[in-house]
C-alpha cells in the first residue's frame, strides 16, 4: 500500500541521515502524518448526502413537492412501502426467507423468518421486526404486507397494522432536513402536509433513479445493486416511478419504461434459483406485486 512505503521511505531517511535514536519530538512529527491519514473519513459519497431507507425513497418519489402530499388516488403506495420495510429488514440482516427445501417451494409459499431480532433503530423497522419476532408459526411475505397494512380479512392479524406510516416516514424527513411541515385547508377539513424543502436532495434521488435505467442499466438483474433494483420495482409497485421519469426527453422516456418492463417481467422463480444471493426475500416481495 502507498501508506506504508512511504512510512517505511521515511524511516530509512532518518536511518542514513544518523545513527542516533529519535527523540519524542521527533518521533512525533514523523509519525503524526500517517496518524492524521489513518484517521481521516473513507472518501464516501453517502457520507455527503442524507441516507434515506427505501420507504423514504419510494415516499420521497411520490410526493408533489410544492402541496406535500402523495395522490390522493394512488390507492398502491400503502402495500409497496410495507414491501419496502421488508426489504429494508432484510438488507439490514434481520429477516430472511426460509429455504426452498427439496421440493422447491414457490417464493410465495416460503416463510419470513426472524435472524437477528436486535433494534434498527428505526422505528417502523423495529415494530415489524417485533410483530415478526412473536409470530409462530411463521408467515409469508405476501401475508406480512397485508397485515402491515391493514389489509387482511383476519380480525386476529389486526393488530399487526402499522399506522401512520406515511405521516411517520414524512416526519423522518423533515428531521432530514428534506420536508417541512404545513397545515393546509381543504374545505370541510385541515390535513398536515410536507411540503419539499431540499431540493437537492430529491433531484439527487431522482437523478439515481434515471441513471439506473439508462446510463448505469445492467442488462442483468443478478448483477445489479439490490437496493437500487429493489427501489424500481417498488417505487413501480407503489405507482410513482413515473414521476422520476417525468423530465425525461420522450426517447429516454421509453427507452426507461421499457427496460423496467424488462424487470417486471422476470421470471422471478427463475432470477431465485439462480442467485447467488443468500436470501431470496426480495425476490419474493417482488413476486407479491406481481400481476
Amino acid at each position: 500500500m502507498n501508506r506504508s512505503e512511504g512510512l517505511i521511505q521515511r524511516r530509512n531517511v532518518n536511518r542514513d541521515q544518523s545513527n542516533n535514536s529519535l527523540n519524542k519530538d521527533e518521533q512525533r512529527s514523523i509519525e503524526e502524518p500517517v496518524n492524521k491519514e489513518r484517521e481521516a473519513p473513507q472518501d464516501d459519497n453517502d457520507s455527503k448526502e442524507t441516507r434515506l431507507t427505501l420507504m423514504e425513497e419510494v415516499l420521497l418519489l411520490g410526493l408533489k413537492d410544492k402541496e406535500g402530499y402523495t395522490s390522493f388516488w394512488n390507492d398502491c403506495i400503502s402495500s409497496g412501502l410495507r414491501g419496502c420495510i421488508l426489504i429494508e429488514l432484510s438488507l439490514r440482516g434481520r429477516i430472511e426467507l426460509e429455504k426452498a427445501g427439496m421440493r422447491r417451494k414457490s417464493l410465495l409459499n416460503r416463510k419470513v423468518i426472524v435472524k437477528n431480532d436486535s433494534p434498527t433503530g428505526d422505528v417502523l423497522l423495529d415494530e415489524a421486526l417485533k410483530h415478526m419476532k412473536e409470530t409462530e408459526p411463521p408467515e409469508t411475505v405476501q401475508s406480512w404486507i397485508e397485515y402491515l397494512s391493514g389489509e387482511t380479512w383476519n380480525p386476529l392479524k389486526l393488530r399487526y397494522q402499522l399506522k401512520n406510516v406515511r405521516e411517520r416516514l414524512a416526519k423522518n424527513l423533515v428531521e432530514k432536513g428534506v420536508l417541512t411541515t404545513e397545515k393546509q385547508s381543504f374545505l370541510l377539513f385541515d390535513m398536515t402536509t410536507h411540503p419539499l424543502t431540499d431540493n437537492v436532495a430529491k433531484a439527487r434521488l431522482v437523478k439515481k433513479v434515471q441513471e439506473a435505467v439508462l446510463s448505469k442499466w445492467v442488462n442483468d438483474p443478478q448483477r445489479m445493486d439490490k437496493r437500487i433494483l429493489s427501489l424500481l420495482l417498488l417505487a413501480h409497485a407503489s405507482d410513482v416511478l413515473e414521476n422520476a421519469f417525468a423530465p425525461l426527453n420522450d426517447d429516454d422516456y421509453e427507452l426507461a419504461m421499457k427496460r423496467v418492463r424488462e424487470l417486471v417481467d422476470l421470471d422471478l422463480e427463475a432470477e431465485s434459483a439462480r442467485s447467488s444471493s443468500p436470501t431470496d426475500l426480495h425476490w419474493a416481495v417482488f413476486a407479491s406485486f406481481a400481476k
